[in-house]
């Protein structure tokens, strides 16, 4: 383990170096080439201000029932981000030693030293998403003119943390601070929203949102899977062990999230694979699932049913449904048993979209009432599968480059794979998709730098005029997103491709 009181030769060399001050180039990621520049640069000045519209992320409700200041640096910005806690872990460090609390154990009891040593490897993210957003938090959110290091570190965390206890770091102050019109969390299905139902006696229903995460009552892989059906009809009042009652379950606990704002369900299942059986046929594997003898296969083949019976209640309530499968969770089975889920140990892996989303698509496809967004980890798909999926079906838009592929480098490879099939309007903008709250503007940004990137290619290419451009950039920043998600435009806000 790298222990908080040595540093390797790297980390020393990185050291003497740690004067140097922290800059963010106001073109960075835009083109080199001169004239593509100018037109990035251009384009961004259009939408760099524009509200920001998180309709699908992981953040804590409570921040926003309570509305009460974080405590330290170290809470808010190390120890709820896995993409922080992967990259350290991978040289070594204990979560222990990051203020991630073990199930049964203790964690490092002193958050200034999880955040020295935070600082000390900071040097590790050079390169990635997570080093251009953290620093973005750090110069453009705390004034912060000095780089990240263990020299800094003490610095970083005393500004940090004496700027978390005023007023304007309280959540919903964060909120308007970023100008974030509209964010979403995500509950499971057992899930009594009691802070969603705090944060609407408050008055900021509008602005915060539940979604509607069904995963643990559909899979009956997921730990507590009867249990939870259980929890389901308790809730509902309804016999949720019987395949009808669970049905209705399923359907008033939707009722209940839609009741407090959630405008779509998210689905986090293995693969995209569906099915559509009979009724009989349905029960009778439910049953199984219940009992606990149901094959690897037939588990498969429950969750890919109720996918379907999830499209078709969409039909039926409007929620916008979200897919987002090719995540094996949990890879690494020591530390899940230690730390449980989310702590950065979900590895990406190959699936397929054309032949497993048929049976949804024969039953809900053409209609133009229901919205499938698709999601994946699997780049290998963007053009072969999902590009000619969505640019063929009314019902299927494309969410943005997801988890792992929220980089640069990510964001033009979807741009470049999908547009040519499907072009910009059968996707669905962007989401942040993020645990980390402070990294929300700085995520969005590099959305819409990477946007302007691309279209100032275009442009210069005679692919398209700016007057597309300066329409395009419109739509992938906000528009798009508020259409996916049925959010209501704002009073000027209208999609171009629908005028």
């Amino acid at each position: 383990m790298i222990s908080t009181q040595t540093t390797t030769p790297i980390a020393r060399v990185t050291n003497k170096l740690s004067s140097n001050a922290l800059k963010l180039d106001p073109d960075r990621l835009f083109p080199v080439d001169g004239a593509k520049r100018q037109i990035a640069r251009r384009l961004y000045e259009s939408v760099k201000s524009l509200p920001i519209i998180s309709p699908h992320g992981h953040t804590d409700p409570k921040w926003f029932a309570d509305n009460q200041s974080f405590t330290n640096a170290s809470e808010l910005i190390l120890t709820p981000d896995h993409y922080v806690l992967r990259m350290l872990y991978s040289q070594g460090i204990s979560l222990e030693q990051l203020g991630v609390k073990p199930r049964g154990g203790k964690a490092s009891e002193d958050p200034r030293e999880s955040w020295r040593l935070f600082a000390q490897n900071y040097y590790l993210f050079r390169g990635t998403p997570s080093h251009l957003w953290l620093n973005t938090v750090f110069f453009e959110i705390f004034g912060m003119t000095v780089k990240f290091n263990a020299n800094t570190a003490d610095l970083y965390y005393d500004t940090i943390t004496e700027a978390l206890q005023t007023e304007a770091f309280r959540p919903r102050s964060i909120l308007d601070t970023f100008n974030v019109e509209f964010i979403a969390t995500t509950e499971g299905a057992t899930n009594t929203l009691s802070h969603h139902d705090k944060i609407i006696r408050e008055g900021w229903g509008h602005r915060v949102v539940t979604t509607f995460r069904p995963d643990d009552v559909l899979d009956p892989d997921h730990h507590g899977f009867k249990n939870n059906i259980e929890r389901i009809g308790d809730l509902t009042g309804h016999d949720s062990l019987s395949w009808t009652g669970y049905l209705a379950a399923l359907r008033e606990r939707r009722a209940y999230f839609k009741a407090r704002g959630a405008t779509a369900t998210d689905h986090g299942h293995p693969s995209p694979a569906t099915r559509n059986f009979s009724n009989t046929e349905a029960e009778s594997l439910f049953q199984k699932c219940l009992a606990g003898d149901a094959t690897a296969s037939e588990c498969e083949d429950f969750r890919g049913h109720m996918l379907t019976e999830m499209a078709k209640m969409s039909l039926d309530d409007g929620l916008v449904m979200q897919l987002h499968p090719g995540s094996c969770r949990n890879h690494n089975q020591a530390l899940f048993e230690a730390f449980g889920a989310d702590k950065g140990a979900d590895i990406p892996k190959r699936v397929s979209y054309t032949e497993h989303l048929k049976p949804l698509l024969d039953v809900v496809g053409n209609d133009t009432n229901f919205k499938l967004i698709l999601f994946t980890l699997d780049e290998s798909n963007y053009a072969r599968e999902l590009a000619p999926l969505a640019g063929h079906y009314p019902c299927l838009l494309l969410g943005p480059p997801w988890w792992f592929h929220d980089s640069p480098e990510g964001m033009i490879r979807f741009r470049s794979q999908v547009t040519e099939t499907a072009g910009f309007y059968n996707t669905a903008g962007f989401n942040d998709d993020t645990r980390a709250l402070l990294s929300i503007p700085a995520r969005h940004d590099l959305a819409r730098r990477m946007d302007c990137r691309f279209l100032a290619e275009l442009v210069s290419e005679g692919r398209i005029d700016q007057d597309d451009a300066d329409e395009i950039i419109q739509d992938l920043s906000i528009n798009l997103v508020r259409r996916a998600y049925k959010l209501p435009q704002s009073a000027t806000a209208k999609v171009s491709a629908a005028e």
